[in-house]
């Protein structure tokens, strides 16, 4: 009998480990993300972790494979990723369970093996904040330590008034290939505290540049002098009908003026245009500064997404 059959008889369930997921690997993945969605209201694993289920390897990340006996035979039930490409933070990991196959201890074993791999130093999402999530932390030993907002707002009633730019600065529309890094830069500046977004390069880029929901007329710049100061990159979720503050920065150096405030009545107008009823975004609770500001602009909070992580 092999190793992974003696595991399947003995726990029932098999869990492998790999640094690429083949096509359908990664299609199968999507499948559990999507029905576990349906079932939570929101997805468990991130557009980030979404992204990196394919186009081959990706430095630092693994993917942590569950498997169950189901009607037809061994299924994928589980699912976990572990991004260890920050190099301070410990690694971040995001998990999700086939709706039909919790209560069963795959959710703990799915834990426990992505505490394994990280070294047992490790940050886990919790997207929704749910009561099991909250559960299986506290049954592995994590405890919360950050809380990430999602705010929203109706568009329909939207009374921005147009937006007052800082002296000498224009916005334009980005441009795809030309403007790629220039943006990386300033992003990197405008969130050099913040890695998860500061560190994405070209690649991360052309990830999403390749999303349908892309769409440059909704990716504003901010220039003063032939230089790049802030942006404002809008999304549309279609089925949803909403619309995101996706990311917005504004370069150090240009911080205190008003950009900021400027560069998202720009995006709202822009968003508002398009016939969506309501926009959203994320940010983190102990940003008082930022959830003050959104908030004097009719931003309620909507719901939270929680993030534990070991004592180690």
């Amino acid at each position: 009998m092999t190793d992974a059959a003696q595991e399947m008889g003995r726990t029932g369930r098999r869990i492998q480990v790999v640094d690429e997921l083949a096509p359908e690997g990664a299609a199968a993945v999507v499948e559990l993300i999507e029905r576990a969605a349906r079932a939570d209201g929101q997805p468990a694993v991130s557009e980030q972790g979404r992204l990196q289920l394919r186009g081959g390897p990706r430095e630092g990340v693994r993917h942590v494979l569950v498997y169950a006996r189901g009607e037809a035979g061994e299924m994928l039930v589980g699912y976990g990723q572990l991004e260890d490409t920050d190099p301070v933070e410990a690694p971040a990991a995001e998990l999700v369970v086939h709706p039909g196959f919790r209560g069963r201890g795959h959710g703990r074993a799915l834990g426990a093996e992505l505490l394994e791999q990280s070294g047992r130093r490790v940050r886990v999402w919790a997207h929704g904040g749910h009561p099991a999530a909250r559960h299986l932390a506290q049954t592995l030993g994590l405890t919360m330590f950050r809380e990430l907002r999602q705010m929203r707002r109706s568009l329909t009633d939207l009374e921005l008034a147009e937006p007052e730019l800082p002296e000498g600065v224009s916005v334009r529309t980005f441009q795809p290939g030309t403007d790629d890094a220039a943006w990386l830069e300033v992003n990197a500046e405008a969130f050099a505290h913040h890695p998860e977004q500061g560190s994405l390069g070209q690649r991360d880029l052309d990830d999403r540049k390749g999303e349908a929901w892309f769409d440059p007329k909704g990716f504003f710049l901010a220039e003063k002098g032939g230089r790049l100061v802030g942006f404002h990159w809008t999304k549309v979720h279609a089925e949803e009908g909403l619309g995101e503050v996706y990311v917005l920065g504004v370069r150090p150096g240009a911080q205190g003026g008003g950009l900021g405030k400027a560069l998202t009545s720009v995006g709202l107008r822009h968003l508002a245009a398009q016939g969506l009823p309501t926009a959203m975004l994320y940010v983190d609770a102990d940003n008082a500064a930022a959830v003050s500001v959104y908030e004097r602009m009719g931003f309620v909070t909507h719901e939270t997404d929680l993030m534990y992580r070991s004592e180690t």
